[in-house]
């Protein structure tokens, strides 16, 4: 049984394989004579092509102390001083501060505003670092990020209150 099984797969592959066999034989049978190609054609293409550098249109330029910096950084440092005062009274009445960073500086009230004033100037240094290399709407992201999360964490003292 297993021989007569053997021999019907194998006879299906012997006739595969030479039907595909056939088959190669005509497509190697059409090949071109280069002798029917033109000269130039033949050339090998360049492997490096000399392409002209682009330039790039210049990005909006503007000053760092802008209006709309001025803006995002007293808005910055607002939220910053508002999450100051209001850390500062949660503290005071026996909360304890859910920020690993700012809670090493919680043990007094000069630590806490050394926080807070650094975080504010953190924010318009990295904006000035952001301007100086050209990605200006990371530069304006930067305060807008400082604004939401000392925003958030006013909100969430106020309302745990």
């Amino acid at each position: 049984m297993l021989t007569i099984w053997l021999g019907t797969i194998l006879k299906r592959k012997a006739i595969v394989f030479l039907v595909l066999f056939g088959f190669c034989g005509t497509a190697l049978a059409q090949q071109v004579s280069l002798a029917l190609l033109k000269p130039e054609s033949i050339e090998p293409a360049p492997f490096v092509k000399s392409v002209e550098p682009a330039t790039l249109p210049e990005a909006p330029s503007h000053r760092f102390w802008d209006r709309k910096n001025n803006l995002l950084f007293a808005t910055s440092a607002a939220f910053s001083a508002a999450d100051f005062f209001v850390t500062r009274n949660r503290l005071r009445n026996g909360g304890q501060e859910l920020n690993p960073v700012t809670r090493v500086f919680a043990g007094s009230t000069a630590g806490l505003a050394v926080n807070f004033v650094g975080e504010t100037v953190g924010v318009v240094g990295l904006s000035y670092l952001f301007h100086k290399t050209g990605h200006h709407k990371l530069e304006r992201a930067v305060p807008l990020v400082n604004i939401g999360a000392s925003a958030a964490a006013v909100t969430f003292d106020v309302v745990r209150h």
